[in-house]
């Protein structure tokens, strides 16, 4: 599967931004879709993750209760709504796919990446 990030982006404290990672390829409601993000000096982590069906999500504690994820299997496409952003937000964020049933937060149990895209958000 191809995975295609986009709607990153500078954006004051507080504001919001709405990052979509298109899908192409395999059956996308076969995976399992989670979004990690990387700041610079810092290693890859977790930020969120959504069942095949959508029944199901996991938010990182730094991120929940601001950051949203959602997917339309319809569109191929997941969501992560990222509002009252902080300076400490500030990573290349990555959608990934994991062919498996279980949501998970470890980077490697994931299959396929994107290539990621900018999140600035300025004090």
């Amino acid at each position: 599967v191809q995975l295609q990030a986009s709607g990153g982006g500078l954006v004051q404290a507080g504001g919001s931004l709405r990052l979509s990672c298109a899908a192409s390829g395999r059956t996308f409601s076969g995976y399992t879709m989670g979004w990690f993000r990387q700041a610079p000096g810092k290693e890859r982590e977790f930020v969120a993750a959504i069942s095949r069906l959508g029944f199901n999500t996991d938010i990182a504690a730094s991120v929940k209760g601001r950051f949203t994820i959602s997917r339309d299997n319809a569109k191929i496409t997941v969501n992560l709504r990222m509002n009252s952003l902080k300076p400490e937000d500030t990573a290349v964020y990555y959608c990934a796919a994991d062919f498996g049933s279980t949501i998970k937060s470890d980077p490697p149990s994931y299959d396929y990446w994107g290539q990621g895209t900018l999140v600035t958000v300025s004090s």
